[in-house]
Formats: structure tokens, C-alpha cells, sequence
């Protein structure tokens, strides 16, 4: 007998169901990954786990570095990305019986900890994403009690994977509370992150697009005031309504989250137009919206020019091509990149590309504050 808070019989129910899933830990919940492994029929469920432990491993698991590496944001990136690798695992597998679990944690170590000890877990699945969190009593649990209580969160998210109705008691004290995020989103939403849809309306009216369209993509995180003031001068400028687009798929990051993308969204009107994609780079929007003008900042036409995101410069110079032959073009406002403001004639673009760009006056436009610095102000 061992004095975890899970039975056996309990760990049995969860290999006994069709799920598979990848697990990933980091900072505690790593019991989880032994408690699932150790039992008969582990490989019935468990297609990977793994424990990017040290920051250069979450950053490499991740794709990019995350801006707090204990945060419920993180656990849900670190979900997805657990997701996303059970999807390249599973074969013929439906998507549906695929998860990914994760949990990221500052619990109690050999030296004082000036933070809060917490826990974040996350589960992604093709219809749900949901975090649970838990802010610690510094001081009333050794390490192992908080790693057993890191566990339970993770084993009570692979069970809800599985359709299991029971849940382990995760042994809260007086005064901590459990923080749970769901969302369930529109099976629309759902296609995308499947792959079985493109697009997506999320906000605005059903009035048919003008025969150009006006596209301001960003990822939004947050919209702020210049945001909305570029929308308006674009407006203006082209003499067209603005829709905005929010793509589910980054080339350096997993994929938003249905709790992500919930987020996003309501930062915008139901009379503004808002688009969910699939579309990762601009040749991909180009071929779903164009005709079209598309609102950049300086930053990104200089990540539309960056060979390495294409693969090498033959495929970067394809995809301009292929942007002017469907008559895309871009209305670029000037941006701070590396502490010195730019706009596309700064930038050292590539001719093909400067033919595209209509570039917004600094005297009319210009505001440095960024949503990273808002972030993490």
C-alpha cells in the first residue's frame, strides 16, 4: 500500500478508457506521470510524457519563451503543445480521444521561496481546454505533500478526459481555493484547431465583404488604444471597413487555446468584424481574404521579409509573388523595433515587397507602447 490519494482502481478506470494522451511537467506534478507509467495498461493511454524541467526545456517545448514560467497561461500552452504532439503521435486516432495534460509549479525546495508556492494544470482536448489552480499556505505541506497535490490535479484533468466522473481529493486547506477556467467553444472554433475548418466568425453582422477587404491581423494580447486608432485611420484611409483576424496557429508558438481565444475575442464589439483562422503566415491569409489591403505595424513587414520563416529565400520570394499576383498590399504604420522607430522604407525591404507597402506618416500616427509592454507592465 502506498499512501498516495489515488487508488489503483482509479488510475485502472483511467487506462481502461479509449483516451491517449501526452503529459508534460514542470516545477512538480511529475507523481502524475509515475502514477499512469507504474500501472498494467499504461501504454493503452500514455503516448508520451515528458518533463521540460529547466527553462531552456519548457522554452524549447513550448517554441518560444514564456513570459512567466508558472502561470496558468503557461500550463495551458504547455497542454496544447502536449495536445499537438498527441495528434502527430496517434495516427488514424480520432481527434477526440486525444488529450494533453500539463502542470507547471512552485512548490517547496531546499532554499526559501520569496513567491507564493502554487499550481497550475491544464488539459487541452479537441473540444475543451480547461486550467485548474491553487494558490499554496506556504509552509503547512513538506514538498512531497505538494508534489501528491500537484499530482491529483493532473490525474482529476486525465480522468475528465476520459469521461470519468470521479475525482481525487486534492486535500485543500482552510483558506486555499481552487480556480477553474473552462471553455467549450463553438464547434466552429473546434474545426480550427482540428483542422477541419479555416475560418471562423467570431465577431460582427453577416453583411457580405466589399469586393476588397481591409484585414488587421494581430494577435490582440491585449488590443489596446492604438489598436483601435489604426483601425480607424485605416478606415479612413482606404475608405473601407476593418476586419480583424486572430489566427489559432503561430510559426514560434502552439496553437491559442479555446480559453486563449475566448479572451481575445471579447475585447472586440459584436459590430466589429473579427475572423478566427487557421492562417499562420500572410501567403495563407492572402489566399483566404484577398483582394485585400492588410493593417501591419513596421515590426511585422519585417517579419513578412524574414527568409526564415518560409524556409530559406526561394520560398520567402514565392510568397511575395504570390502576394502581389492576388493583389494583396499593405498599409504599414510605424512601430519602435530594437528601441528605434521604423516604417517599411527603414527596414531594408526587399524591393519585391516595398512595392506592396503604403506607408502612414509618423505625424499622423505613432504610438510606442506595445501589447508585450502592457503585459508585463
Amino acid at each position: 500500500m502506498n499512501s498516495w490519494p489515488w487508488s489503483a482502481e482509479f488510475i485502472r478506470r483511467i487506462h481502461d478508457s479509449p483516451v491517449r494522451l501526452v503529459a508534460a511537467t514542470t516545477g512538480g506534478g511529475s507523481l502524475a506521470i509515475s502514477a499512469l507509467v507504474a500501472a498494467a495498461g499504461a501504454s493503452r493511454t500514455v503516448l508520451e510524457a515528458i518533463v521540460p524541467y529547466s527553462p531552456e526545456a519548457l522554452t524549447a517545448f513550448l517554441g518560444a519563451r514564456p513570459e512567466q514560467f508558472c502561470s496558468q497561461r503557461t500550463a495551458r500552452a504547455m497542454a496544447m503543445a502536449a495536445y499537438q504532439r498527441a495528434l502527430g503521435y496517434a495516427g488514424e486516432a480520432a481527434p477526440r480521444t486525444l488529450a494533453g495534460v500539463a502542470c507547471t509549479a512552485s512548490l517547496a525546495s531546499d532554499r526559501p521561496k520569496q513567491g507564493p508556492h502554487r499550481v497550475h494544470a491544464a488539459l487541452q482536448t479537441s473540444a475543451t481546454t480547461v486550467a485548474h489552480s491553487v494558490e499554496l499556505l506556504k509552509g503547512r505541506r513538506d514538498r512531497e505533500q505538494e508534489e501528491q497535490l500537484a499530482a491529483a490535479l493532473v490525474l482529476n484533468l486525465a480522468a475528465e478526459a476520459c469521461g470519468l466522473e470521479d475525482r481525487i481529493d486534492a486535500s485543500l486547506l482552510p483558506g486555499e481555493r481552487l480556480e477553474i477556467a473552462r471553455s467549450q467553444p463553438p464547434e466552429k472554433w473546434q474545426a480550427l484547431l482540428s483542422g477541419h475548418g479555416a475560418l471562423a466568425q467570431a465577431r460582427g453582422g453577416a453583411a457580405p465583404p466589399a469586393a476588397r477587404r481591409l484585414i488587421f491581423p494581430g494577435a490582440f494580447n491585449p488590443r489596446h488604444d492604438a489598436h483601435r486608432r489604426m483601425a480607424q485611420l485605416a478606415a479612413r484611409l482606404a475608405g473601407l471597413p476593418v476586419e480583424h483576424e486572430i489566427s489559432i496557429l503561430n510559426v514560434d508558438k502552439p496553437p491559442l487555446d479555446f480559453i486563449e481565444l475566448e479572451q481575445r475575442a471579447a475585447q472586440f464589439g459584436d459590430d466589429e468584424r473579427l475572423w478566427l483562422t487557421r492562417a499562420a503566415t500572410f501567403a495563407e491569409k492572402a489566399a483566404m481574404f484577398a483582394p485585400a489591403t492588410f493593417v501591419v505595424g513596421a515590426d511585422t513587414i519585417a517579419r513578412i521579409a524574414d527568409a526564415r520563416y518560409y524556409g530559406g529565400e526561394p520560398a520567402c520570394r514565392a510568397a511575395l509573388e504570390q502576394l502581389a499576383a492576388l493583389h494583396c498590399r499593405f498599409l504599414v504604420f510605424g512601430r519602435l523595433v530594437n528601441g528605434v522607430f521604423h516604417s517599411s522604407h527603414t527596414l531594408g525591404l526587399p524591393e519585391a515587397l516595398l512595392r506592396l507597402c503604403d506607408v502612414v506618416p509618423a505625424e499622423n500616427f505613432r504610438h510606442d507602447l506595445s501589447s508585450t509592454e502592457l503585459r508585463t507592465a
